[in-house]
């Protein structure tokens, strides 16, 4: 028990002094022992809401100027540049720019190697290439699955879900009259008082992005041990409105732009998000998007199929048919990450992703200065941190060794 931090649920109060509930002590026992390790996932995940533009940021062949919608090159004359810029035989994801000022992204595939392929969204020419490491890939890979196997990297992240869970049920207990204190601004006397003001006023606004937290990291648990739902990329046949020629088109970018403007007129306003062209199946080009009809889904569950030679509309995944299993299967990304908004969630989602990372932090604070009362001293940092480093017990070690564990393992699974 002592070995791994667990000593801490025993009530341990000084002769005189009221013992501590059980609720505080698990309050406190998941907040520690974990406190390391949950905030580096807090971290990871919160910088993976903006990781496609810590590419961006860095890459300067990602750079371009703002393009207005009727100067934008079509999909079909991106699809083009891409093909001739890579390997022959390559399969693509093609994703629009996420803001203005961005490229195409063009994810080409040959001989089990990655590249990015990116496409200025006026012109359609090839304005450079990247490598499939970088900060969104890693980002995503740490914070989902740690580099390991994904049920057991997963398993481990999902662990520190369970816990977030249990401070955050305890907390009802420890923080008495909690609905009285979300407009007590932090006004705390000494060092110890403040933090625990600031630490609880930010508890308080954060519950429900805490909660949300923890149920889509359930979810993810749950997903890979049995419960994950069928496919929503299920392909049906579509009947279009007005029959489409057997005419042959002279090459799948030509079939590409004919197709998406037959869902413009079957499906006004759908906003494609993803082209994917596969070698291996010609016949076919797969489209991904959002089209207004259902709330919180990912542009999956909108896919439409375009012949590559004719441009007609041969398959449809309607978000509207998803069963209740498959809806909540696609609402987890949009919530985890706050996507479903643009940037106005997305920001939201950082900044309550920093409140969650800090909260770990603060309440490791709140530990070391509680004991620095008890004990009549005042710890300067690096006493302080040594105190906290030894009060975690013997699961510090593995904490420490899963947040080393990323870096060594990135330069070859990535």
């Amino acid at each position: 028990m002592r070995r791994f931090g667990l000593s801490a649920l025993k009530p341990k109060t000084a002769p005189g002094k009221p013992a501590r509930s059980i609720w505080w002590r698990l309050h406190h026992w998941a907040g520690l022992q974990v406190s390391l390790f949950l905030a580096f996932v807090c971290l990871t995940g919160t910088l993976a809401v903006f990781s496609y533009e810590l590419d961006w940021a860095t890459r300067p062949a990602m750079w371009t100027a703002p393009v207005h919608a009727q100067d934008r090159a079509s999909w079909g004359e991106v699809l083009e540049a891409a093909r001739e810029a890579a390997p022959e035989g390559s399969a693509f994801n093609i994703y629009r720019p996420l803001h203005p000022l961005s490229t195409y992204d063009a994810v080409g595939r040959a001989g089990g190697e990655n590249t990015h392929y990116y496409i200025h969204p006026g012109t359609a020419e090839l304005t450079g290439t990247g490598g499939w490491f970088g900060f969104q890939r890693f980002l995503r890979n740490t914070h989902r699955h740690l580099m390991l196997p994904v049920p057991i990297g997963v398993s481990i992240v999902s662990l520190a879900a369970i816990l977030l869970g249990v401070t955050l049920v305890t907390s009802f207990w420890v923080y008495k009259r909690w609905w009285r204190g979300f407009l007590r601004w932090p006004k705390g006397r000494t060092l110890r008082a403040l933090i625990g003001d600031i630490h609880r006023l930010a508890g308080l606004w954060s519950l429900w992005f805490v909660a949300l937290i923890c149920l889509t990291g359930y979810w993810y648990l749950a997903e890979q041990w049995g419960l994950d739902a069928p496919s929503a990329n299920t392909r049906p046949a579509l009947i279009e409105a007005t029959p489409v020629p057997a005419q042959t088109l002279p090459s799948p970018a030509h079939a590409l732009d004919a197709g998406l403007k037959r869902l413009e007129q079957a499906q006004p306003g759908y906003q494609v998000s993803l082209v994917r062209w596969t070698p291996g199946q010609p016949d076919r080009l797969e489209v991904h998007g959002q089209n207004g009809r259902a709330l919180l889904v990912r542009p999956r569950a909108n896919a439409i199929w375009i012949d590559a030679s004719t441009g007609a509309l041969v398959g449809e995944a309607d978000a509207r048919a998803l069963s209740a299993h498959q809806r909540i299967a696609e609402m987890a990304d949009p919530l985890h990450f706050g996507t479903f908004g643009g940037y106005w969630t997305k920001t939201l989602w950082f900044l309550f992703g920093a409140i969650l990372t800090g909260l770990s932090a603060t309440g490791a604070m709140i530990y070391v200065l509680r004991i620095a009362k008890t004990e009549r001293e005042e710890p300067g940092w690096i006493s302080g941190l040594a105190r906290l480093w030894n009060k975690m017990g013997r699961a510090r070690w593995l904490a420490a060794a899963l947040i080393v564990l990323p870096f060594g393992l990135a330069p070859f699974v990535l």
